[in-house]
């Protein structure tokens, strides 16, 4: 039973995270926008995300690594949650040193006062976002297919 609780809440929790990162991906894409546009939708997102999802993120990777230690029993489904763990860590890692780096600096712009590079800058945190999307929708993938692959498990 407790498994199942855990296997739950992973499910739901990482789904939430990666929904949002794939919509972010398909739906907002500011290769397009105007300076002031994007500042004002970046500042926007950063303020809304950048607390919430690295903490979702975290404790998706602490219930992964309890289902792994859990599956010991299966090691097919325990190598599942290992290489979703690590998909995880790489999304973790991305964000860490890829996106947040540049939130920073984007929350110190006005939309009237940026700097002459920041379209480079809005490339590069796009570029990091695909990456971490990628690590996201690979770490959803596998702990579907480790929850689907598993026996049932006493509590």
């Amino acid at each position: 039973m407790a498994t199942n609780v855990v296997r739950f809440l992973l499910l739901v929790l990482l789904s939430l995270l990666v929904g949002t990162m794939f919509g972010i991906w398909v739906g907002y894409n500011p290769i397009s926008l105007s300076v002031s546009a994007y500042v004002e939708q970046q500042q926007s997102a950063i303020r809304a995300f950048n607390t919430l999802l690295p903490a979702m993120g975290a404790f998706c990777i602490i219930l992964t690594a309890v289902l792994a230690f859990r599956a010991h029993l299966d090691p097919r489904v325990r190598y599942l949650h290992v290489a979703a763990a690590i998909c995880m860590v790489i999304a973790a890692l991305v964000t860490r040193f890829g996106n947040q780096p540049i939130n920073a600096v984007v929350m110190t712009w006005s939309p009237q006062m940026t700097p002459a590079n920041w379209t480079q800058l809005r490339d590069l945190w796009w570029q990091w976002h695909v990456v971490r999307s990628i690590a996201g929708i690979g770490a959803l993938a596998l702990t579907f297919l480790a929850v689907l692959a598993s026996k049932r498990v006493p509590a």
